[in-house]
């Protein structure tokens, strides 16, 4: 496995970890099912480090990093591991890479939010540290009021 960071090349790969509109709305609540090379290419502009986990050439993950404020604090975001690549450890090892950048390139404490129904990702946050500074209200799909959880890298 390698990091390495996101090309236009990889958009279509990118795309096709996300199986649903519902597994979208975790990662990209705004971004509309399939999520497809337009959607990316405009997260492109907005965010940095787009950043995929390849494995034997094959996109097996995906994350960046958005609303930096350097000396204080940059979000993680957009976070997808492939089914066939997950309870590898990859996550584990994208989260922590993009923290680093969080705090090596721009001197800021990692953020990252994540739905409160999103069991398995708030679970490996808290393990890599994160903890729970805020809770959003938020409107799912199917109209069911959701918890967004806001953490940060406790230091």
């Amino acid at each position: 496995m390698e990091l390495l960071n996101a090309e236009k090349e990889h958009y279509q790969q990118i795309g096709r970890l996300v199986n649903s509109a519902e597994e979208l709305y975790t990662i990209c609540p705004s971004g509309s099912y399939p999520w497809d090379e337009e959607q990316l290419s405009e997260i492109a502009e907005t965010r940095l480090n787009l950043t995929i986990c390849s494995v034997e050439g094959c996109v097996a993950a995906f994350g960046n990093i958005y609303n930096v404020v350097p000396g204080e604090s940059a979000f993680i975001g957009n976070i997808i591991v492939g089914d066939n690549y997950k309870g590898q450890g990859i996550g584990k090892k994208l989260i922590q890479y993009l923290s680093e950048l969080c705090e090596e390139s721009y001197d800021a404490i990692p953020h990252i939010s994540v739905f409160g129904f999103n069991t398995h990702a708030l679970l490996l946050y808290t393990r890599l540290g994160f903890v729970p500074y805020a809770i959003e209200e938020r409107t799912s799909l199917n109209g069911e009021t959701v918890a967004l959880i806001h953490m940060h890298l406790d230091s």
